[in-house]
């Protein structure tokens, strides 16, 4: 029966590594360990009011929420694998009893040591694959410190995107240009800025789809509250004399289309028109369309 221990730690360990893997480097819309973690947070903090919502805390607890799951499991997981074999496999140092340090706390303990690579040596193991297994499990420790660093390295720089994007929906939304306005060769530009900021977004939603989680506070810097703009724009832009203006608008609509697509896949689920996607997005994020 030791065996089934062992089969059910090295299931753990692996069930983490493809979680890490599909988390950081092959994001999906499958789910997995950091999607439930990051999603359930995400509904707690909605039962929230609005106000304690704009503190921005949901994302950031979450990242760490996911993190210690991933170390928490990585370690029970080597320490179900160590159980059976102590103390018979391993050595310990002068002045501790093997019969005294054999329990799954025990396991855990050394376990913790590996995945730290603190590397005490107070009690190490004897078999010759358990030597190379202990070993394999610092690797993984350091492995998931690296993948906690690049994972905030990037987030952050996309929540700075899509808020710089949601500033600039903000700026043109205050300045209200008329259709006369956008109908000339500054409309074609603005228009052109704004798809090509649209379609950076919708990749970061689908390279760090973690990112949806978070909360921009500021109305100014919401994305959430300001995409509905940017459709109307395309409405309005859809209709003028110009035909760079109707080209620059039709390709507005195609990245606005394709936001919609990303968000209600693997997010909202709302299997609806754009304009309705982009609603259920205010609304998620504590805001009220139209508001």
């Amino acid at each position: 029966m030791t065996w089934l221990f062992s089969v059910a730690g090295a299931a753990l360990v692996l069930f983490v590594l493809r979680d890490v893997f599909h988390t950081l480097w092959h994001p999906t819309r499958h789910g997995g360990l950091s999607r439930l973690v990051m999603t359930g947070l995400w509904r707690l903090s909605s039962s929230l009011s609005a106000r304690r919502r704009a503190s921005g805390l949901a994302g950031p607890v979450a990242m760490v929420a996911v993190v210690a799951v991933w170390a928490l499991t990585v370690v029970v997981g080597w320490a179900l694998i160590y159980w059976p074999y102590m103390p018979d496999a391993f050595t310990y140092a002068a002045g501790l009893r093997p019969a005294d340090h054999a329990s799954f706390v025990d396991a855990l303990y050394i376990s913790l040591v590996n995945v730290s690579t603190l590397g005490l040596g107070d009690i190490a193991p004897t078999e010759g694959w358990l030597r190379i297994l202990a070993p394999l499990e610092a690797l993984v420790g350091f492995a998931l410190l690296t993948a906690t660093v690049s994972w905030t390295l990037g987030i952050y720089p996309a929540l700075a995107r899509r808020r710089a994007l949601a500033l600039r929906l903000s700026h043109l939304g205050r300045t209200h240009p008329t259709a006369e306005q956008i109908d000339t060769d500054a409309g074609v530009a603005v228009l052109d800025s704004l798809a090509a900021g649209i379609s950076v977004i919708s990749v970061d939603f689908m390279q760090y789809a973690e990112s949806c989680y978070f909360h921009d506070g500021d109305d100014r810097t919401s994305l959430a509250f300001h995409i509905t703009y940017a459709d109307d724009l395309a409405d309005q832009a859809a209709v003028a004399r110009h035909p760079d203006v109707r080209l620059a608008a039709a390709v507005l609509r195609a990245a606005l289309e394709d936001l919609a697509v990303i968000l209600d896949q693997r997010f909202l689920h709302t299997r609806g028109a754009a304009r309705q996607v982009f609603e259920a997005f205010a609304r998620d994020h504590g805001r009220h369309a139209g508001a």
